[in-house]
């Protein structure tokens, strides 16, 4: 039922992509400026300390290429060239591309290939902008590159880019930390998110720590508890080429399902039904579905909304905004949204959605 959605790194552009090839993940690049036969290193990181995997040779044109056996949850990997490195995430068995100047290696890197990679190369390009017209101190203590980079925590706080964001370190202090209060709380997000849907991930216990660190009186046997964050506002236009805001809808105090489909995906019909089962169900009780189509074909998309009962916008092909706020990658992917006008839940299994939407009903 889901399909894959790669966002360039520039946000402008939105493809569908079908999966396929063996089951490892990859990574192809060039680096203009060198010769054939010159190395680069591909390392991976393991409690902190990185590691050897591979040393690779370019061919006359400074191209690479390198594959590796997934390990069965997402990890941060670096590309590095003497002491300067380019990082790269991989969620499964996708394919990164880098492409970069041997002149400035890490600050001209280009990488694309999967959602995560555009989002961690945006992530680098504010931290690198901000340090630059800034300074060190003054990008740590910067409220609005945290709430930039807060959305995209909360968009999807189990990620492997938000894991990246939290561990981040400029000039040799951490980016996020959890001493101060606000960064705290989004490191509890995170710590959450971890602990919610990646039990298993490594990280978890090194999040929850962090995380505990910042709570006066906290010991390390105690949960972890940190207060929700609103929605992001989406506004896009239905059908009948009226502009739908999200927050408008929130602002009801119902519970809303925000869910991102492409209708000529196809189990789209049976998806849907789904949906419409749920708005017959809870409707009157005080339920709202904002739906989001990445469908490319404007004419059809029109013609299939048309039929639906609950609010549907289009997200345009030139602008994928909404979709790297909320961190989709696939679709159909759902977000239940409470009454509160808190992110509740993220839904990736359409077989899940009615036993979760239950819950807050």
């Amino acid at each position: 039922m889901n399909k894959t959605l790669t966002i360039s790194a520039l946000g402008a552009l939105l493809a569908l992509a079908s999966c396929g090839g063996k089951a490892q993940w990859g990574v192809d690049g060039k680096i203009a400026g060198l010769e054939e036969g010159q190395t680069v290193v591909v390392e991976g990181i393991n409690q902190g300390s990185w590691y050897l995997l591979d040393t690779l040779k370019t061919d006359k044109n400074g191209k690479f290429s390198y594959r590796h056996d997934p390990q069965g949850y997402p990890d941060i990997y670096r590309l590095r060239m003497g002491n300067e490195s380019i990082y790269f995430p991989i969620d499964s068995i996708e394919t990164i591309t880098i492409d970069t100047d041997a002149s400035a290696f890490s600050a001209s890197a280009r990488r694309g290939g999967s959602v995560s990679a555009a989002n961690m190369a945006h992530v680098d390009s504010l931290l690198d902008a901000s340090v630059k017209a800034k300074g060190v101190e003054a990008t740590i203590s910067d409220p609005e590159l945290k709430r930039s980079l807060g959305e995209i925590l909360i968009a999807d706080p189990a990620g492997i880019v938000t894991y990246y964001i939290v561990s981040k370190q400029i000039g040799g202090r951490p980016l996020f930390n959890p001493s101060v209060a606000l960064d705290n709380r989004l490191i509890g997000a995170v710590a959450n998110g971890f602990t919610s849907l990646r039990p298993a991930d490594p990280r978890t216990s090194y999040l929850k720590r962090l995380f505990l660190t910042g709570r006066q009186g906290k010991t390390p046997g105690q949960s972890v508890e940190v207060q929700e964050i609103g929605a992001f506002d989406i506004n896009l236009y239905d059908q009948n080429g009226k502009e739908q805001s999200l927050a408008a809808m929130i602002e009801k105090g119902n519970v809303v399902v925000l869910n991102f489909t492409a209708y000529d995906a196809t189990d789209s019909p049976a998806f849907n039904l789904i949906l419409a089962d749920l708005y017959k169900r809870y409707h009157s009780a005080g339920l709202d579905i904002y739906q989001v189509s990445v469908d490319t074909d404007e004419y059809r998309w029109r013609e299939a909304a048309k039929n639906l009962p609950w609010t549907t916008v289009l997200s345009p092909v030139h602008d994928a905004t909404a979709l790297q706020r909320y961190n989709v990658s696939t679709v159909p992917t759902t977000f239940i949204i409470d009454r509160n006008g808190q992110i509740a839940e993220r839904v990736d299994d359409p077989a899940k959605i009615a036993s979760t939407v239950a819950k807050y009903m």
